[in-house]
Parts: C-alpha cells; structure tokens; sequence
C-alpha cells in the first residue's frame, strides 16, 4: 500500500521537462521555455510552459485587454481620476449600458452607454474567439470537443443577458452592467420586476443543476482522494482496467448514495449538470420579458401559486419572542 496522502501532502512528480504530445503536419509551434515551480505544484502541474497563443490566441488577448481597460478608465474617471477612491470604491463602480432613449442605437453618446457597446464589442469578440481557438486546439491534439461545448453553454447564458435579450425587448438598457454590486443590484432588480423569479420554471432547473454539480463535483473530488492510497487519482488506468481503487469507490457510493458512479460515468454525470446550469438558466432569462411579464401571475394561472395564501399559516418566531421578553 502506498504512503497516505491528502491534499495538503501531495507528491510532486519533478522530471524533464515535457514538450507536449507532437502534432505532425501542424504550423503552429510552441514556444517558451519549460520551468518548474514549486508553489504551482501546490496546486497542479509543477511545469509552466511552453506555451501557444497563434493568431487568434493573440487577437483575444488584445481585444480583452481593450474591452477591460474601457471598463477600468471609465470607473476611473467616476471617481475623478483619484486611485485612493478607485480601489476604496471599486465594488461599487460601473459601466452601464445605454439609457432607454436609446433603443438599439449603434453607438449612442459615449457618457451615455456608448463606452458600455465598446467594451461589450471588444469583450465578446475576445471570449468567442478564445473559444475559436479552444475548439481548434482540441481538433489538433485529437481530443474530444467537451471542454469547447461546456464553454459554449457559458457562452449561452452571457449572449442571452447582454445582446440577445436585450434585442429582443428592443433596448440595450435591459442589459447587465458592468460592475460588482451593480450586477448583483441588477439581478435583484431583475426578479423584482418580473414578478419574482423564483416561479420561471426554467430557473428552478437552473438552480437545481447548479447545486446538483457542485454536489456531484465535489463528492468525485472526495472519493477520488479517500482512495488515493489505492491509486484512485490515476482514473484512465482505473477506467481501462479497474483496480481496487475503483471497486472501492463504486462499493462507497453504492452504500452511501444508492446508486454506482464508476470513473468515467461520474464527469458525465456533472458535465451534463454543469452544462444544463447556464443552458436552462439561459431559457430563463431569455423568456422573461418576452413570453412572460409577470411569473407570479403565470404561476397563479398554472395553479403553482395559490391564489389565496391563508393556506401557508404564519410562524411565530419563539425564539426572538423570548430573546425580546429577556432583553
């Protein structure tokens, strides 16, 4: 048996350094120097390079670093150009879209929304051509292309809430802002105004699969950690010829979860929940608005919300009743 290990005792396996798999035929070369780093293999692969970006790869960057500092000069210039309130205020900084006037306008007044379209051109360009280029890096290596379709399905969901929804109801205005609390002020905002999201169906799976993938990533995490004394980190080996490891964690989630996982099937099963969080979640939001302008009242009609709510009897709070009587 080998000598127990967690994951704050990992054992870094330190080599020659690795080129990576070949790609005969291909144009695009690697570049870089190969170096190990101690505190990165606190965490992952000790090796950092060598590295390819290639045209596109390149073009993504700039566009981002374009896109980010419109966003960052324009927070900037809200607080006078003073660094001191920049970082002070900076969760409360933002770059919103266009007012209502606007419509769809191209370009509206830079100060109105206008520095917002810019940015978002940029941003997006950067992020579907980084995807661009991950497709095409999996086509190269001979990998399979799921890495590319659950970065589309994120894809999804950040198109619905800043360009596709927002045509759709005809305004750039519905879109979200670029800001901390300003987002999260706007999804609040979101919910109130659409009569309470937390009746789109669509939102209920949404919710559903983000917890079920969190739930499910996390326990393949940890079984594959507990048998980690067995080799259990070694998974294509556990799959093509299943050892101890695996007959052991197939034994734990069968005892403990009523069904069995094996070593591949549990990353379909949470690659499947991940991916379904921002494609219903995108439906959600796609819908409200559009087809739906009022969720209470949909679901009032669907018969989910009761019409008359002196079914749901209020609670006393005993506890703050005897904290009130003793203070």
């Amino acid at each position: 048996m080998s000598e127990y290990q967690n994951f704050l005792t990992p054992v870094q396996v330190i080599g020659p350094p690795d080129m990576g798999v070949a790609t005969p035929g291909s144009r695009y070369e690697r570049v870089g120097k190969p170096l190990i780093s101690y505190w990165i293999g606190k965490i992952g692969n000790a090796q950092i390079g060598p590295i390819y970006l290639g045209f596109i790869g390149v073009a993504a960057a700039v566009c981002f670093a374009i896109g980010f500092s419109i966003i960052g000069l324009n927070m900037l210039a809200s607080v006078d150009w003073n660094p001191v309130r920049f970082v002070r205020e900076f969760l409360w900084l933002s770059l919103d879209p266009p007012l209502p006037e606007h419509g769809l306008t191209i370009l509206p007044p830079l100060d109105e929304g206008g520095w917002w379209l810019i940015a978002g051109f940029f941003i997006t360009a950067s992020i579907l051509m980084w995807w661009y280029r991950m497709y095409h890096r999996a086509v190269e290596l001979g990998l399979g292309l799921h890495v590319s379709y659950a970065f589309l399905a994120a894809i999804w969901l950040y198109l619905v809430l800043g360009f596709i929804r927002p045509i759709m109801m005809g305004s750039w205005h519905h879109a979200v802002p670029f800001g901390i609390f300003t987002h999260l002020d706007w999804t609040n905002n979101f919910s109130i105004e659409w009569g309470n999201l937390f009746w789109n169906p669509f939102h209920c799976l949404s919710i559903a699969f983000l917890y079920g993938s969190t739930l499910l990533f996390a326990m393949h995490g940890a079984t594959i950690l507990a048998v980690g004394r067995y080799g259990g980190d070694r998974e294509i080996e556990q799959i093509t010829d299943r050892g101890t490891a695996s007959e052991r964690a197939a034994l734990f989630w069968r005892w403990t979860m009523g069904f069995n996982a094996t070593a591949e099937s549990i990353h379909r099963w949470a690659w499947w929940f991940a991916m379904l969080t921002t494609l219903t979640g995108g439906i959600g939001i796609l819908i409200t608005g559009t087809l739906v302008e009022d969720w209470t009242l949909w679901a009032t009609e669907a018969g989910i919300y009761p019409e008359d709510l002196s079914i749901w009897p209020i609670t006393p709070d005993s506890t703050f009743s005897t904290w009130n009587e003793e203070f």
